[in-house]
């Protein structure tokens, strides 16, 4: 048996946050898109249970139970209960770590599909859905790839506003952007906004419609704080702000990867074939955002 599935990359398209509340969590409301660039995931049949990871940032990977997938692989046999047959389950990762893209969510998502395609091809998508959330904020979110808006902790998902696919750049300059650091500068000076939501984007057909209502009514209230705390964000975010293909330039998540949404493909290339020549060392890619991708 040998099984894969595809691991998207994740966008927030805004991320409103409020105060942390009693217990230290934070309330959100956010847009994500998944983008048809991430990592792979493969399940196949073993004498005995294993992981390994591979590609460009596998060595940053852990190997045990701080890994999402193992924990998932975890999670959905504690789930089932009983005896389980063995699979090696193989983490292909081009995404880069820690990096706002949801990668390890993603990947969890990935590898829970496929272990229950496995495993229990039974089990309804609401226990699934159970199990992803129970890995962490972006759980759910991340466990079908689709568009969705994610309100409370994350785990309050609702259907994305129908958008038209999007082009758009990804770039992250391979520094840490550790995400409890991020908050923690947050909370010293939490948006008065908190995490409203925005007035609905109802009736939104073009790319350029759709920045002017994310510039004029949403923001990412992690982004000035990650900037504080490691400045060569600030710089791509102000590299791609000043290229002209760039509608808007926003980070996402927690950082330190940041996207510029662009008017089409043959924009996106051009700006990402730009970017990779004036900062050879920084991650690029060029992708569309919308989901779900099968990859």
């Amino acid at each position: 048996m040998r099984l894969d599935a595809f691991a998207p990359a994740k966008v927030n398209l805004f991320l409103h946050v409020g105060g942390p509340d009693a217990g230290g969590y934070h309330p959100i409301s956010s847009l994500m898109l998944f983008a048809d660039v991430g990592d792979r995931v493969t399940l196949q049949a073993a004498d005995a249970p294993s992981f390994a990871a591979t590609g460009r940032f596998g060595r940053e990977i852990p190997p045990g139970d701080d890994n999402l997938v193992v924990r998932a692989a975890q999670a959905l046999h504690a789930r089932l209960g009983g005896p389980v047959p063995p699979f090696r389950l193989v983490l292909d990762k081009v995404l880069p770590i820690a990096a706002g893209l949801g990668g390890g969510s993603s990947d969890a998502g990935a590898a829970l599909r496929l272990l229950r395609q496995a495993l229990a091809s039974d089990l309804p998508d609401t226990d699934l859905e159970a199990v992803a959330a129970s890995l962490g904020a972006d759980g759910a979110a991340c466990l079908w790839g689709a568009p969705v808006m994610a309100e409370g902790r994350g785990e309050r998902l609702s259907p994305a506003p129908t958008l038209p696919e999007l082009h758009a750049v990804l770039v992250n300059p391979l520094v840490p952007s550790p995400t409890g650091a991020v908050y923690r500068a947050y909370d010293a000076a939490v948006a008065p906004e908190g995490e409203a939501p925005p007035p609905s984007p109802d009736g939104l057909a073009s790319v350029e419609e759709i920045c002017a209502w994310l510039a004029g009514f949403t923001r990412n209230d992690l982004q000035a704080p990650a900037v504080a705390l490691e400045p060569r964000i600030g710089q791509v975010l102000d590299l791609l702000a000043g290229e002209p293909e760039t509608l808007l330039a926003r980070m996402s998540g927690s950082g330190a990867t940041c996207f510029a949404l662009c008017a089409g493909d043959i924009e996106a290339e051009g700006l990402a074939e730009r970017i990779e020549r004036m900062r050879p060392h920084w991650w690029v890619k060029r992708c569309r955002l919308g989901g779900p991708f099968s990859g």
